[in-house]
């Protein structure tokens, strides 16, 4: 028992020197999306204001590929030593479940604070002859598989958010994915594909010049920058409910000290005035907590969503 208290004694002085002299290089911030979706505009955010509280640059590293897998897996083999951030949203939720990794995101990754989160909106081409939820769904079972629907790839909020619809309305409606959002909201508006779900800042700007039609929000309250467009909760499908979040994390097993400085200076950015203004212009509501409340929240979002593959039978195409 005494060599154990020793043992811990160390190790606890080893950690707080080590924080006392961290950081001494730059951080690298991993990205497992193309840059221009919120995922990388939260990164570059904080990789401008992060150095000066840190003292050290952080770099962006957009590593995109493999339904976010590439991304992940780098970072979940980077050292446990404080220089590698994360970038996660919620496909890093379902992302073990649909596919076999070499990691698993509740037990290689240590949460820092979740940061934001934002409902996608569900649109379709203009010609489509549905305005509303209600129609949609009527159109869809008088016409199993006709309907068309993109997502920017297997795992993505949009798929997901999609797969949960047909499950909770029993239609079926056939899944085209895409390497990303523009591809996707191009072909939607030219009609290739009829609807989609997507990040709302993603589409609302061509809702609002009417290059495509809104049909509804996929969170449980509208949205503050369309209050006028309804929920499909409220539309048709009661207790759907899909909030697209994100956080930051770092590699478990870095010293707890470093990552409750991380913590305080990431939540001192994110819930200042203006960035929390800055974001809400996108339609993101800033969220942040402490490590501890992220862990929890994307434990029972892993759970939440297995159960959706599960019992959706959701594949990736």
């Amino acid at each position: 028992m005494f060599r154990k208290i020793i043992f811990w004694m160390g190790m606890l002085i080893a950690g707080t020197t080590y924080a006392q002299s961290w950081p001494s290089k730059p951080l690298r911030y991993i990205v497992p999306f193309p840059p221009g979706a919120f995922n990388d505009t939260l990164a570059r955010t904080l990789a401008a204001e992060l150095p000066k509280a840190l003292g050290q640059p952080v770099v962006v590293e957009n590593r995109p590929g493999g339904n976010t897998i590439i991304g992940t897996e780098m970072a979940a083999k980077s050292p446990p030593d404080g220089y590698t951030l994360f970038g996660a949203a919620l496909p890093f939720a379902v992302v073990q479940t649909l596919y076999k990794t070499s990691f698993d995101v509740t037990k290689d990754f240590a949460p820092i604070t979740l940061a934001g989160v934002t409902p996608n909106l569900l649109v379709a081409n203009p010609k489509v002859p549905f305005d509303d939820v209600k129609g949609l769904i009527a159109y869809a079972r008088a016409n199993p598989g006709k309907l068309n629907y993109a997502s920017t790839g297997n795992g993505s909020s949009n798929h997901l958010s999609f797969e949960l619809f047909k499950s909770m309305t029993g239609t079926f409606v056939t899944h085209i994915p895409y390497k990303g959002s523009a591809p996707a909201v191009t072909d939607l508006i030219g009609g290739e594909v009829q609807v989609m779900f997507d990040n709302t800042p993603n589409v609302l700007p061509h809702v609002r010049s009417g290059r495509l039609k809104a049909i509804a929000v996929s969170s449980k309250t509208r949205t503050p920058l369309a209050p006028e467009i309804p929920t499909v909760n409220e539309a048709g499908v009661p207790g759907y409910d899909v909030g697209v979040w994100f956080g930051v994390l770092t590699v478990a097993g870095t010293p707890p000290e470093v990552v409750q400085r991380l913590n305080t200076e990431v939540v001192k950015i994110i819930a200042s005035q203006e960035i929390k203004e800055r974001f809400a212009r996108t339609g993101v509501d800033v969220v942040a907590g402490s490590p501890e409340q992220f862990s929890a929240f994307l434990k029972s979002e892993v759970a939440r969503w297995a159960k959706v593959v599960q019992d959706a039978g959701i594949k990736a195409d």
